[in-house]
């Protein structure tokens, strides 16, 4: 498995050849929501919304062999691609390793010309959030 520095600089290189154009960068964007596993119905819920994000932003978290794994959706295309580069990048590590994680990608593609202050927030909450579900993971684990 890449390291999440290896997968930051894979998902730079994809915005890359994209170049300074944001209508294709939005686009792509939308397109990368499509990658999200399936999100169960039941799950749909207000206490598993991200709070701080415009759209409906749901995201669940779990442990496997040791690792969290997360799975996300929302009600917006944008979003939905938002988070799935955030789970491209955390998803099925060790808590330590998410709670640790320096997320440069953000910055490294322009990410706030692209989605604007806004969208910005809620990202950095959609960030917030995966940390702290890692946080809990990772205090159970040491319980």
């Amino acid at each position: 498995m890449s390291s999440i520095q290896e997968v930051q600089d894979e998902i730079v290189s994809e915005f890359e050849i994209l170049g300074d154009d944001k209508e294709s960068t939005i686009y792509y964007i939308m397109e990368l929501g499509g990658s999200l596993e399936e999100f169960p119905d039941q799950e749909r819920i207000e206490e598993n919304t991200i709070k701080g994000c415009q759209s409906k932003v749901w995201l669940i978290a779990d442990e496997k062999d040791g690792k969290v794994h997360f799975q996300a959706d929302s009600n917006t295309d944008i979003t939905k691609g938002l988070i799935s580069l955030l789970l491209r990048v955390l998803n099925y590590r060790s808590p330590e390793e998410i709670i640790k994680a320096e997320l440069d990608f953000v910055e490294r593609i322009g990410m706030g010309s692209i989605i604007g202050s806004q969208r910005s927030n809620g990202f950095a909450s959609m960030i917030k959030q995966i940390k702290l579900y890692a946080l809990a993971i990772q205090t159970k684990q040491n319980a």
